[in-house]
């Protein structure tokens, strides 16, 4: 899973899975889509207004956490 982030257009993608096969977007409203397979597997989102969507209460960063360690991980997005 990668998470990429670009200022200049101020948009975000989160990839589950590298795209190796045509993908449907399926715009869910004007901020959030999802790339879809033919098969069904999610390919990845996309945020556009990122810096709004990630920024959330974590102050910019994004934060990871395994549910089952209690182990979190904060990731500065710059955003």
């Amino acid at each position: 899973m990668k998470l990429t982030y670009d200022p200049r257009y101020n948009v975000a993608y989160l990839s589950f899975q590298e795209k190796i096969a045509q993908v449907e977007t399926i715009r869910v409203n004007e901020s959030f889509a999802v790339d879809i397979g033919a098969d069904g597997s999610v390919y990845g989102v996309e945020l556009l207004n990122a810096n709004e969507q990630l920024r959330g209460d974590n102050g910019g960063n994004f934060v990871v956490v395994n549910e089952v360690t209690g182990d979190t991980r904060e990731i500065s997005l710059g955003v």
